[in-house]
């Protein structure tokens, strides 16, 4: 969290929100008995009315709480949606401003406050019709009802590549549009003229018959008083000027210039800077610390002891650094100090021998379809860590009943409602202020972490704004990892190398069902999760379930080419149905990458297929490995199927930054446990890959398939560990099982 992962050009990563599917029908049925549709009417059209108070000035004027228009022609557009640096508050902007025919050079989008009256209910709307499989239903919901279910869901997420394909399909594109409709029909009737005879362009509404022309900034007064058209007639897209455009992306001049601010440069008068350290052993619990040595250090005013951690405030970073470096708390550990990743993994195998699934998915007879002989691999992967630049930091203030806080979060309004819950205040008492991200990919969503909670206590208890930054060796040893994960695959195959069946056995915390899509069309195939919680924090990491899963069947795959005798481009192909995306995909990456032609000497070519987030990623890598036993990847070839694509560059990006990221993992990234503790203490000792290892080479083509919309933030990782594993198979003839490939190289 891709969104990011998002065209959607997220890098945002990753959306994992536990139960929401039933969370969303209970909350639905409670409101309908509860409150009635009338009431939900009026509680929305409140809503409206206080995103309106929110946002508009003098010579403003609001439309469908997502868009300004002032007078001066000036065109604002408020984003439920955080910058992460992924660029899809940018394609939202052109999304909108599309619809609207609005003057690229008049439109700023700026983060929507953290409220209740700015939950996204286009998000919400979204995450329904995908989880229940029934688009049109959801669709016939009243509006007024899916804005009370997001508000009352405090939905205002980035993550799950949803931030295009969502919001902006679902509510920016309608609302660019019923605006232009509502502009449009003022316009008729100053001008005098059919609503018929006038056309729009670069902000102006156009009477070419009479040469007249009005600005929406003198007409959004009356038009911001006319009722919106919830359902109205988009573009064409041959129409399009904006969209499938590489516009520049709207945030980078004040990254470039330094004027922006992210939540480490933030700052007011009387501020105190304080770091954290929490219990080594997740579970366990602070039992005691001597204060004084802290204490005694220079600009250090305050030792604070939470439940499970100490925290230092000082006048500054580097004297609360050193003062709780100089402490020596000492913590419990909560009965977790006989975990390890073996003995995650031995549990693992222990759930597998027993047999005993906590869930099931697929089709057909698998145990039948085995037969006597099946051919099986067993594959492991590590905790991964998020690694994003910017550490945390928040900045909290409790000031006369009231408390403040500033930072970047991927979910500004369920933020600020776990601090009201922390606070136990009033949610009017409280009030978050977003700022964007420097880098996340699923770790700032503040069900995962514990930050939130922590500088929301600390400021309860001090007389001056407080900055609270964890260090890089705290966000090390404290994350939201990605799960530690075993997958035990089994299948057989025909004496037409065609396999018969696939069984996919996978242990992990949570199920992967929900997220991940087998692409092939087969007998019987059986997917099976083995519930397995260790005491670590885990949470969504970029392409979330997809990259475990990714790399476990598109290994498997190739092994199963390699048992039939042949090639895994063909034994893919024989696998898809045919006329598919899938095998588009397939045979263009296959072309493009050339992959029938002879590869230098010591190289092989690797193939992965993989769909996440509705979009389809096909990639072949061409990779060596040198004295060292490390590998060394040449070139990656990459087509991408996400339907269409809002801004080139931006999914560009996007699909670039997630290859290196999914090799990165592949190659040197683990999280490891001895005694219940991670054993990583830095960056220096959690090996993200170098300049140096990066590709030399990244050639990415996309498919305008027209299908629906897919995401982008997250699709680029999960094909890259299983075609540089492949690719390795094929220059050396040996298989790669577990992650990282380092680590074996080194053992």
């Amino acid at each position: 969290m891709t969104d990011t992962p998002i065209a959607d050009t997220t890098t945002e990563a990753p959306l994992k929100r536990k139960g929401v599917k039933r969370r969303a029908f209970l909350i639905g049925g409670v409101a309908i008995v509860g409150a009635g549709l009338f009431g939900i009417s009026i509680a929305d059209s409140n809503a409206t009315k206080d995103a309106k108070a929110r946002i508009t000035g003098e010579g403003e004027h609001s439309f469908a709480t997502w868009l300004k228009i002032s007078e001066d022609d000036v065109i604002t557009i408020y984003s439920p949606h955080t910058d992460i640096g992924q660029g899809s508050n940018t394609g939202l902007a052109q999304m909108l401003a599309e619809e609207l025919d609005a003057a690229w050079e008049q439109v700023r989008i700026v983060s929507a406050p953290a409220e209740p009256a700015f939950a996204n209910v286009g998000l919400g709307r979204g995450f329904m019709a995908e989880m229940t499989g029934q688009p049109a239903i959801i669709n016939g919901i009243p509006q007024s009802f899916l804005s009370f279910i997001a508000r009352q869901m405090n939905l205002q997420i980035t993550g799950g590549s949803t931030a295009l394909r969502f919001t902006g399909q679902m509510t920016f594109q309608k609302v660019g549009a019923a605006t232009r409709l509502a502009l449009m029909e003022t316009a008729a009737k100053r001008l005098n003229v059919p609503t018929a005879e006038l056309t729009t362009q670069d902000s102006r509404v156009i009477h070419a018959k009479s040469s007249q022309s009005l600005r929406y900034g003198e007409l959004a007064a009356e038009a911001a008083t006319l009722s919106l058209d919830n359902e109205p007639k988009l573009k064409d897209p041959t129409q399009y000027r904006l969209m499938r455009q590489s516009m520049q992306r709207l945030d980078i001049p004040a990254k470039v210039d330094g004027s922006v601010q992210y939540g480490m440069d933030f700052a007011i008068p009387n501020m105190r800077v304080a770091t954290i350290q929490a219990a080594p052993v997740r579970g366990g619990k602070l039992t005691s610390v001597d204060t004084a040595p802290a204490l005694a250090i220079k600009g250090v005013e305050k030792v604070i002891k939470l439940d499970d951690a100490v925290a230092v405030v000082a006048k500054g970073y580097w004297p609360a650094i050193s003062g709780l470096r100089a402490l020596a708390p000492s913590f419990s550990d909560g009965g977790n100090a006989g975990i390890s990743t073996a003995s995650i993994f031995k549990a693992h195998d222990a759930l597998f021998a027993k047999g005993e699934a906590d869930g099931e998915a697929g089709e057909g007879d698998v145990q039948a379809g085995l037969g006597a002989k099946p051919i099986e691999a067993k594959y492991q992967v590590p905790f991964l860590h998020h690694a994003m630049m910017e550490p945390f930091a928040l900045t909290a203030q409790y000031k006369d009943g009231k408390l403040d806080i500033w930072g970047g979060m991927q979910d500004p309004l369920a933020t600020k409602m776990m601090a009201v819950e922390v606070s136990e205040l009033d949610a009017d008492d409280v009030t978050f202020h977003p700022m964007i991200i420097g880098g996340s990919f699923g770790r700032r969503l503040p069900m995962y972490m514990e930050i939130v909670s922590q500088v929301t206590k600390l400021a309860m208890q001090l007389p001056y704004p407080v900055k609270l930054i964890w260090s890089r060796e705290e966000e090390v040893a404290q994350g939201a990892y990605r799960p530690q994960s075993s997958a035990v695959l089994t299948a057989s195959l025909t004496d037409k190398k065609r396999i018969a069946a696939f069984r996919n056995d996978y242990a992990q915390p949570e199920s992967a069902e929900s997220e991940t899509v087998f692409p092939y069309i087969l007998p019987a195939v059986s997917r099976r999760h083995f519930a397995h919680v260790s005491n670590q924090q885990t949470g969504a990491w970029r392409s979330v379930n997809s990259t475990q899963q990714g790399f476990y069947n598109e290994s498997f795959m190739d092994e199963l080419a390699h048992a039939a005798s042949e090639d895994p481009v063909i034994f893919r192909r024989n696998h898809l149905k045919a006329d598919s995306r899938h095998l588009r995909v397939l045979d263009e990456v296959a072309a493009r990458s050339g992959w029938n032609t002879p590869v230098p000497a010591g190289r092989g070519r690797g193939v992965a297929l993989v769909e996440s987030f509705k979009t389809i990623v096909a990639m072949v890598v061409e990779a060596s490995v040198g004295a060292d036993g490390m590998p060394k990847v040449h070139k990656v070839t990459t087509v991408v199927d996400a339907g269409s694509i809002v801004n080139p560059d931006a999914a560009m990006a996007q699909i670039e930054g997630g290859t290196i990221m999914g090799l990165s993992s592949a190659i040197g990234e683990a999280i490891t446990l001895d005694k219940g503790k991670v054993q990583q203490s830095n960056l220096s000792d959690y090996l993200l890959l170098t300049m140096a290892q990066s590709p030399l080479v990244q050639d990415i083509h996309f498919l305008n398939s027209g299908a629906q919309m897919g995401g982008i933030g997250e699709p680029g990782v999960p094909p890259a560990a299983p075609a540089l594993a492949n690719a390795l198979f094929a220059a050396t003839g040996k298989r790669v099982r577990n992650l990282p490939i380092m680590t074996q190289a080194k053992g």
